[in-house]
């Protein structure tokens, strides 16, 4: 499977600016730039679409790695807090966190948290970034 987005630029890094599109049309044309990425513009940005893709990834093989194990989850909901720092050589994405609250019924917390850490470990988007990845996961009764 191959999946696309793309990207269009016009224009100097503070004052130009650019859209996003992905295959699916579910972005089509959407705005971004310095002042979407570094300040509080309206728009997208690159950090915070791959923090919705590691978001939907790890939530996806979080239900899947339970479903494996005879759980069904009710509500799976994450967030992913991409780090975006400037260093010598220039800017990294340099962490991830994911903030994870989920509804489970019947499973152990020992069971839930051994679960969540393979799912975070072993989803696709955590294995593309070079960077920490953290996790606080939180079963709700």
């Amino acid at each position: 499977m191959k999946k696309t987005g793309s990207a269009e630029w016009e224009g100097s890094v503070k004052e130009g600016s650019g859209t996003i599109t992905t295959e699916s049309g579910v972005l089509d044309s959407s705005p971004y730039g310095f002042n979407t990425r570094f300040e509080d513009g309206p728009g997208t940005n690159p950090e915070e679409l791959i923090g919705a893709a590691h978001a939907g990834c790890f939530s996806m093989a979080f239900s899947m790695l339970l479903g494996q194990e005879g759980y069904t989850p009710t509500k799976i909901a994450t967030t992913a807090e991409v780090s975006l720092e400037k260093q010598a050589d220039g800017f990294a994405i340099t962490a991830v966190h994911l903030d994870v609250q989920a509804h489970i019924p019947e499973i152990e917390e020992n069971k839930f948290t051994e679960i969540a850490n393979k799912a975070k470990a072993g989803c696709p988007v955590s294995k593309l970034l070079n960077a920490e990845i953290t996790m606080e996961a939180y079963l709700s009764q």
